[in-house]
């Protein structure tokens, strides 16, 4: 499988009024062809910064003083931003999570869907138009010729989003990022927009970065998933592993704390005590180690470098070393053991 996108120790890093926050601290993950990535955390834990930083859409206060972004082996950060300029939108699309602050109000959304096409390539308004009305009726737009000049508050939220979708794949992308596309959504319309990435990802074969805090989302569209903590990834591996195999106490917490189709009225859903650290002053072992019940005296101490799971599936706790006393995870997370277990044994999960 072609990898047509390397993040290498990416360090990202923002210059404020108390001092310098280290938003990014030495992420590294890549991205294959066709493929699904998805990027799960709180909200705070540095997604967006991380996809932002790929297309260059930080803020003016950002720095980068480490890393490497290789698009087939190119590295963005090094290109200008007229370069970037010919990247964003047409090799690399990204979706934002509010589509009215990412909708002109004042312009049809004919127009907004076809001007990637009159940006980037040298195509006739008239072509740019049909392009615009066949991506919009991909999209799910009913009759879509017609309302090619409708204004954005003429649509629903679902249909708001399905724009912004439209405007990216509008170029046929080879990467497209959903930055927490179904957030503003109620659960239906989640499910459809969901369906409808994973439909266009079959038609136009992109590859797809998935930012979200929501992992029952995650389920239904990701092969594989990095979980970030604090500027940092924690764990990542194939989503059944990171599912049914969780390794680090944060994948727990946050597995622990989402229902699923076994939980009754009556059970009690935990959090994650205590706040993620201060970035302005990162801690010196494992920022989670003060929310982490598990933690040990060297997470306070050092941090955890990455141990292997599988050929796939990697974490970053000292709960992996081989000195490491062991310990009984969460109940929920026992139960998804045994249900990984079933499935490695031919069985099926349920």
């Amino acid at each position: 499988m072609e990898k047509i996108l390397d993040v290498k120790n990416l360090h990202v890093n923002f210059a404020t009024y108390n001092g310098t926050v280290q938003a990014i601290r030495g992420v590294d993950f890549h991205l294959n062809s066709g493929e699904t990535l998805a990027i799960v955390g709180e909200s705070g834990s540095g997604k967006s910064i991380t996809v932002r930083s790929i297309l260059q859409l930080l803020a003016k206060n950002s720095d980068i003083p480490e890393g490497q972004i290789l698009y087939h082996g190119d590295d963005l950060l090094q290109k200008s931003d007229k370069e970037m300029d010919a990247i964003r939108g047409d090799k690399i699309a990204m979706i934002f999570q509010d589509p009215m602050t990412s909708l002109d109000p004042t312009m049809p959304i004919g127009k907004q869907v076809a001007e990637p096409l009159l940006i980037h390539h040298k195509v006739s308004k008239k072509e740019a138009m049909d392009r615009a009305e066949e991506v919009l009726r991909l999209v799910g737009i009913p009759n879509p010729k017609a309302r090619m000049k409708d204004y954005p508050h003429q649509f629903s939220g679902g249909q708001r989003q399905r724009i912004v979708i439209a405007i990216a794949i509008v170029d046929y992308p080879e990467i497209l990022i959903a930055d927490e596309p179904t957030t503003a959504l109620d659960v239906t319309v989640q499910a459809q927009i969901i369906d409808l990435l994973k439909e266009l990802q079959e038609k136009i074969g992109t590859s797809i970065i998935f930012i979200t805090h929501d992992l029952g989302v995650v389920a239904g569209i990701a092969d594989r998933v990095a979980v970030m903590y604090a500027g940092k990834f924690v764990e990542y591996g194939t989503v059944d592993e990171i599912f049914y195999n969780p390794q680090h106490p944060y994948t727990w917490g946050l597995l622990d704390s989402m229902p699923t189709l076994d939980t009754s009225e009556q059970d009690h859903l935990n959090s994650i005590p205590g706040t993620p650290p201060n970035l302005l002053n990162p801690p010196k072992g494992d920022a989670f180690a003060p929310r982490n019940s598990y933690a040990m005296e060297i997470d306070e101490e050092e941090q955890p470098h990455f141990f292997k799971v599988s050929k796939t599936h990697y974490a970053a706790t000292w709960l992996l070393h081989p000195d490491a006393p062991k310990v009984t995870p969460p109940e929920s997370i026992q139960k998804r053991f045994e249900k990984f277990q079933a499935l490695k044994s031919g069985g099926s999960v349920k």
